[in-house]
């Protein structure tokens, strides 16, 4: 009997996952015992969505793509039933686009996609909670930090800090009491790494902190996830009472001494609870707002004890380390950056989803090997590389290796993962002002540089995009730059002006031409284009019965024109043309 798993990552759920999962159980009702049918999270190839995986237990699964309830019955009928695969639907297999597999090295993500979230049972049989049994069974927890230290596995939260040290500092901190945190606040535009490993695979992420907790002499823990997750948080409490039943979290796990608890605590959605002090703050009930370091947590943290912050992204690499051996991990990346990287990829790629790729691979080798290149064959402009607080790399430094120094080199940061790749219709200005509002938005207001400091840079950002910017203003920005970045308290001002600083450094000829020439040279500035209609127009007075300002005029069957002065450049008319006949300069 054949068993078929829908996506029901918050992408598959989007894309119509949950109507496409029902659809299969009204199939079942009618056929009963037919089929077995399984939920499970993202596998990555979000752009596939909804993704369908069929296995008869034995050979390769294999997987359809962009399956909707129509196509339920169908594919119930002919190939679970009648036994023939629907060769159209298929994304998996050979000849198909087994590139965007095949060119990745999943640790953190191994079991998202394979596995139904909500079955202890599943983890377990894909060796879940072994670490966490070698570690109580076979090793002290000196042991467990000497092989976290092996790894060379640093924080995947954006600093890069080194795992094992950070635990080494809490462990050797005065205390009797510590305390576990994992900062599931993921809050950078475009990046949704956490959220799916949450929602695909929990149970790997409660075990790292059981291991984590273990080694730094913790008993009690907090994931602080932001309320925007409600599926991540959903499985989190499903796979924390699992857990609590089968010996994994409570007291004398798996017959030692050890005892350990996982509450969770739902954010608010502040960008600025993603810095650790502020995060503390918030789950001690009070406003999120960064304090200065030091202490730092390690030896004060949560209720001013000693405590141990990292990521989801982290946490689920840490079975994986127990239980192969901290060198098997540093045998994948480079020198100063070992492991893998997941990474969102999003923009104007083909192949939008989550990728995992061994630290060193090469920006353009993610692009191109994995993702499919750019959209309509463009060519690549830049990558916004670390969301609000890391910058663009163009696309004549995409050749170096993705590894902490080298990013940071260029101006950028590594950050949570988020990769938003762009071209040339894209406005290197415009990415510098939307991310920019994004940091001022978010800026909790305790730090003088960073509340109004920010809010002066989006102004003159703002003012060069409507075409009335001076060339002081690039001046400005940069001395605003220097000074917020030196004055703020916490990473979120510290890292605010990077999108202005690596824009201003790489796409400077852009800043030039909305000051100089009143252009946006990617047409994407909405006060600095003119539409004007050409003679491909066939005069179907599609685009002047779509212009709120009747700007539009013309006969019927006859070429058509654009009066500027009562344009206000809305691109309605733009966007409806059917003939290519309206052109925007």
């Amino acid at each position: 009997m054949k068993t078929v798993k829908v996506g029901l990552g918050t992408c598959g759920i989007s894309a119509g996952g949950e109507k496409v999962f029902r659809a299969f159980q009204d199939e079942l009702k009618e056929r009963p015992n037919s089929f077995v049918l399984q939920e499970t999270g993202c596998i990555g190839m979000c752009y596939r969505e909804v993704l369908v995986e069929v296995s008869n237990g034995s050979g390769e699964p294999y997987m359809y793509g962009e399956i909707t309830p129509d196509r339920v019955g169908q594919m119930v009928e002919e190939d679970l039933i009648g036994g023939k695969i629907i060769e159209d639907w298929l994304v998996t297999g050979e000849g198909r686009e087994v590139g965007f597999f095949e060119n990745q090295t999943r640790i953190v993500l191994r079991n998202c996609g394979k596995i139904d979230p909500g079955s202890i049972e599943e983890y377990i049989e894909r060796d879940g909670y072994k670490g966490l049994e070698k570690a109580l069974k076979n090793m002290t927890p000196e042991d467990v930090i000497e092989q976290v230290e092996k790894s060379g596995l640093r924080g995947r939260g954006g600093g890069g800090f080194p795992t094992g040290m950070k635990w080494k500092f809490t462990r050797g901190a005065k205390g009797d009491k510590k305390y576990i945190i994992c900062n599931a606040d993921e809050g950078d535009p475009g990046a949704f790494m956490d959220r799916s490993v949450l929602e695909s695979d929990p149970h790997s992420v409660l075990e790292g902190m059981a291991i984590a907790a273990y080694a730094i002499g913790s008993d009690e823990s907090y994931i602080y996830c932001r309320a925007e997750y409600p599926k991540a948080i959903a499985r989190l409490r499903q796979a924390i009472a699992q857990a609590k039943q089968k010996g994994f979290l409570g007291e004398k796990i798996l017959g030692s001494d050890f005892n350990f608890t996982i509450k969770i605590k739902e954010g608010a959605g502040a960008f600025v609870c993603g810095e650790e002090t502020a995060l503390i703050h918030s789950i001690e009930g009070l406003r999120g707002m960064p304090r200065f370091r030091p202490p730092f947590p390690a030896i004060s943290g949560l209720w001013e004890k000693p405590t141990n912050i990292n990521n989801v992204e982290t946490f689920a690499n840490v079975p994986w380390i127990i239980t192969n051996g901290g060198e098997a991990y540093a045998k994948y990346g480079t020198e100063d950056s070992k492991g893998t990287k997941v990474f969102a990829m999003a923009g104007k790629v083909k192949r939008t989803g989550l990728v995992e790729v061994p630290m060193g691979v090469t920006i353009k080798e993610v692009v191109f090997d994995i993702c499919g290149g750019i959209i309509d064959d463009n060519e690549l402009k830049a990558v916004q590389m670390g969301g609000p607080s890391g910058g663009c790399i163009p696309a004549s430094m995409c050749d170096i290796p993705i590894d902490y120094q080298q990013i940071n080199k260029t101006g950028a940061i590594m950050g949570s993962g988020g990769l938003i790749v762009m071209d040339s219709t894209t406005c290197m200005v415009d990415v510098a002002r939307f991310f920019l509002t994004f940091t001022q938005e978010e800026s909790c207001g305790k730090c003088t540089f960073c509340r109004i400091g920010t809010k002066r840079m989006l102004e003159i950002l703002v003012r060069i995009t409507m075409g009335e910017g001076t060339m002081a203003d690039l001046d400005n920005l940069e001395e605003l730059s220097g000074q917020i970045k030196n004055a703020s308290l916490c990473g979120l001002g510290q890292t605010a002006p990077n999108p202005v600083l690596t824009t201003l450094k790489y796409f400077r000829e852009e800043y030039v031409a909305h000051i100089e020439d009143k252009k946006c040279p990617a047409h994407e500035c909405s006060a600095l284009l003119t539409y004007t209609i050409n003679d491909k127009c066939t005069g179907c007075v599609v685009c002047a019965k779509a212009c709120p300002t009747e700007a539009i005029t013309g006969e019927k069957k006859q070429l058509h024109t654009v009066h500027q002065d009562q344009c206000i450049k809305c691109g309605k008319c733009y966007t409806v043309c059917r003939f290519d006949a309206v052109e925007k300069v």
